[in-house]
C-alpha cells in the first residue's frame, strides 16, 4: 500500500497522544498560523514528523530488519536495555522525545525534520525494511544525520545527550554512511517533494485534531507584517510597470511592422 494511503487509513485508529488547543480569531484578538512552507514551525513540525514515524512503527507490515540497526547488537547507550523493551512498540511520546532531544541538542531546523522524514521513507522503501522496536532509533538517527548534513550543512556532530551516550563519532559516521548507501545516494529533495511532505504533515495534523499552532497577533508582529506587505506591494508594482513597458514596446513594434509600405 502506498505510504500516503496507509497514513490516511491508519490515523483513524490512532489514539491521539494529546491535542493542540484550537483557537479562533475574534473582534479583539487575531490568531495567526505561525508556519509556512518556507518557514515551518519547529515544534509543531517535529511533533507531526514523529507522529509519522510512530505510525510507521505501529502499522508496519512485517518485522523486516537489518542487524546493523538492531540495538541489541549495537546499543545507543552504554546501559543495557531489558529485552522486554524490544518486544513492544514504543509509545508516541518516546518517539517524540527521542527526535526532539536530538534536534534541540544540535539546534536543527524544521526544514531538516521534513527532509529527515523524506530520507527515512526512502530508506524503508529502498532497503525493504520496517521500523521495529529494536531498530527504529538507529534508522531514524541515520536519517537525521544525513538530513542535517545535506540540508543544514552540519558537520558530523557529537552531542552530549543521554540517549546517544553509547555512540562515538566513528559510530555516527558509520551509521550515516550505511544509510547513505541504503538510500542509493538519492539525497536530492526537489521543491515539489518538500512541499508535498509539508502539506501532507499539515493534513495529518488536521486529521488527528492536532492543528498547527496559532499565535495571537501582537502589535509588534502586526507592524512587521505591514512593513513586509508594503515592500511586497512596492516590488510587485515595479514588476507590473516593467511588464506594461514591455507590453507597450511590443505593441509599438507590431504597429511598425504592420505600417504600410511607401513605394516611390
Amino acid at each position: 500500500m502506498d505510504v500516503e494511503e496507509k497514513r490516511k487509513s491508519n490515523h483513524l485508529n490512532h489514539v491521539s497522544p494529546g491535542q493542540f488547543t484550537k483557537k479562533y480569531s475574534s473582534c479583539s484578538t487575531i490568531f495567526l498560523d505561525d508556519s509556512t512552507v518556507s518557514q515551518p514551525n519547529l515544534r509543531t513540525t517535529i511533533k507531526c514528523v514523529t507522529l509519522e514515524i510512530y505510525y510507521h512503527i505501529k502499522y508496519r507490515d512485517a518485522d523486516r530488519s537489518l542487524d546493523f540497526f538492531d540495538e541489541r547488537s549495537h546499543p545507543l547507550m552504554p546501559v543495557k536495555i531489558p529485552e522486554e523493551y524490544f518486544k513492544h512498540d514504543p509509545q508516541y511520546r518516546f518517539v517524540n522525545t527521542f527526535v526532539q532531544t536530538i534536534f534541540s541538542a544540535v539546534q536543527l531546523t524544521a526544514e531538516c525534520a521534513i527532509v529527515t522524514l523524506v530520507y527515512l521513507e526512502r530508506i524503508l522503501t529502498y532497503a525493504e525494511i520496517d521500523l521495529c522496536p529494536a531498530t527504529w532509533r538507529r534508522i531514524v538517527l541515520g536519517a537525521i544525520l544525513l538530513a542535517s548534513k545535506v540540508w543544514d550543512n552540519q558537520a558530523l556532530w557529537k552531542v552530549d545527550c543521554e540517549i546517544l551516550q553509547g555512540l562515538t563519532v566513528e559510530d555516527m559516521l558509520e551509521i550515516g554512511i550505511h544509510c547513505l548507501e541504503l538510500l542509493q545516494f538519492d539525497i536530492d529533495v526537489p521543491a515539489s517533494v518538500y512541499a508535498k511532505y509539508y502539506f501532507g504533515l499539515r493534513s495529518l495534523a488536521g486529521d488527528n485534531d492536532r492543528n498547527f499552532l496559532f499565535a495571537p497577533l501582537s502589535k509588534e508582529r502586526a507592524q512587521n507584517l505591514e512593513v513586509i506587505s508594503r515592500l511586497c506591494e512596492d516590488k510587485y508594482t515595479c514588476l507590473y510597470r516593467a511588464a506594461l513597458r514591455r507590453s507597450f514596446s511590443a505593441d509599438d513594434f507590431i504597429v511598425i511592422q504592420r505600417s504600410n509600405a511607401i513605394l516611390s
